[in-house]
């Protein structure tokens, strides 16, 4: 019988099923999900499913793709999270680093970006044995998907894999910008919301396409501050802060973000989270970065709670003019 698995020709000498085909590669069938033709095929059907000659198989696995008062905590498709920051889980040197930053970071949720396992290093490490998915909220995410089909198959493996219905929906346009394609986010968002899932969903910083998403159903609206990766910092404040001020469900500020500033100024402007990964993941230092972020996310927040002073034309001297001598 021969298989592609993974884009790997194999041959067996007898038909397997699927759960004695993941023995065969020593796969543990609770950390992976399994697409047979195309066709997701679930757990509970590992043990009844023959595999038949010429199967194409795919086998992927998750991969590394501040905190507040806890009565500043925020609120995501009746999810509750006390920290306003999310970070990203990839660009990090190994997985060690990886979960000291995540840690560092005091984050709740971390993205994860769906990749094949690699069955021909069966000792490779995998996320989930170092960032505790029952102690963090894994975030499926759709990156380097430029269609609205990619995105639709990437994340139904991601619930499959998982069992979670919370996913981040990104479908790019461009190679270099990374830019998101808006069409097609749009046909991916209203039929992964009909399937079920709870979108987050990556966009423009439009206030109208952004409105759209959320009358479509996305449980957050997610507005890039800048190209991903490229640390630019917010370059549209106000169309940011008119997408906060018109919406109803979470508003994140997703890449750009490069420094401590950065984020505080996404938070100042009311927004109710900040994802990121390159700021920390790049840093010199990312488990110090991950700390600082932590920090100015809290600052952010409590400055925008505080409300700040008016801005002025001119001078207003601070110390009394009554007594001067």
């Amino acid at each position: 019988m021969n298989l592609t698995i993974n884009g790997e020709e194999r041959r067996y000498e007898r038909s397997l099923t699927i759960s004695e085909l993941l023995k065969d590669l020593e796969l543990d069938g609770e950390k992976v999900a399994l697409e047979r033709n195309l066709e997701i095929v679930p757990r509970s059907e590992y043990n009844t499913t023959q595999l038949q000659d010429g199967d194409k198989l795919e086998i992927v696995h998750f991969i590394g793709g501040g905190s507040v008062n806890a009565d500043d905590s925020f609120e995501v498709a009746g999810q509750r999270f006390n920290s306003r920051l999310i970070v990203g889980t990839g660009k990090y040197k190994d997985f060690e680093e990886t979960k000291l930053a995540i840690e560092a970071s005091g984050a709740d949720v971390v993205t994860v970006a769906v990749r094949r396992v690699n069955i021909t290093d069966r000792n490779q490490p995998m996320l989930v044995d170092y960032v505790d998915p029952k102690k963090y909220t894994y975030l499926p995410n759709t990156a380097f998907c430029y269609t609205a089909e990619e995105a639709l198959r990437t994340l139904r493996l991601a619930r499959e894999a998982g069992g979670w219905d919370l996913v981040k929906l990104e479908v790019l346009g461009h190679e270099k910008t990374l830019y998101p394609n808006m069409p097609e986010t749009l046909k991916a968002a209203e039929t992964l919301i009909n399937e079920g899932f709870k979108v987050m969903v990556y966009c423009s910083d439009d206030p109208i396409q952004c409105q759209m998403l959320e009358d479509m159903g996305c449980v957050a609206i997610m507005p890039l501050g800048a190209p991903i990766g490229s640390g630019l910092g917010i370059q549209n404040p106000v169309g940011i802060g008119i997408i906060k001020d018109q919406a109803k469900v979470p508003v994140i500020v997703d890449a750009g973000v490069g420094t401590a500033s950065d984020a505080t100024v996404a938070m100042e402007l009311g927004c109710d989270a900040v994802l990121m990964n390159s700021a920390i993941a790049h840093a010199k230092n990312p488990i110090i970065m991950a700390e600082a972020m932590k920090d100015a996310v809290k600052a952010g927040r409590n400055a925008f709670l505080a409300g700040r002073m008016p801005r002025k034309k001119y001078a207003d001297p601070s110390s009394p003019l009554a007594g001067l001598i």
